[in-house]
């Protein structure tokens, strides 16, 4: 409920400060309002930002929270063209990969697919990756994972790795405490 207020609060100022901004050019002279007008420009950057984080503790409190991400190791025996992750039998997440996005990925990048809220409990988590395998191949291979949300929270990172002992990708799931 804190957190509310002083979203409130930080909505008031802005509308305080762009109420105000007239007043300030018809009373200033000319070189102290463009001083004026960049603090209040100043002014409503930082309460932007105050915004976005409040934003985000409302929208995925701590207790709440889960987080998948994608990552490759190597990549040379699989070149990824889209992931679909289902989060308790629902879609949760569809994304379709660029060429620069999967080189990002192979440099060691880590993308966020999704972001959401998770009640306390046992969970199943399901995702395809879709692309090319060997021998240029079209590939379509699965991870499953059963999780407990406890009430800190979740994040779990999809991983795509070469393994050149069966010549073949493997694609696995890590749930991080």
């Amino acid at each position: 409920m804190a957190l509310l207020t002083r979203f409130h609060q930080a909505l008031a100022g802005l509308a305080l400060a762009a109420a105000l901004l007239p007043a300030f050019a018809q009373t200033a002279a000319p070189n102290t309002l463009d001083a004026r007008i960049q603090d209040v420009k100043g002014d409503v950057i930082r309460l932007n930002r105050d915004l976005l984080v409040l934003e985000e503790e409302l929208l995925f409190p701590a207790n709440t929270q889960v987080a998948l991400f994608v990552s490759m190791d190597v990549g040379k025996l699989f070149q990824l063209d889209s992931v679909q992750i289902k989060l308790d039998d629902k879609p949760v997440a569809n994304y379709l990969y660029t060429p620069l996005e999967v080189s990002a990925l192979h440099r060691g990048g880590v993308q966020r697919v999704y972001l959401g809220n998770l009640r306390a409990g046992s969970h199943e988590l399901v995702a395809f990756f879709t692309g090319q395998g060997p021998h240029e191949r079209d590939y379509k291979r699965g991870a499953t994972v059963k999780f407990d949300k406890g009430t800190e929270p979740k994040y779990i990172e999809l991983r795509i790795k070469d393994s050149t002992g069966k010549l073949q990708p493997e694609f696995d799931v890590k749930v991080w405490q």
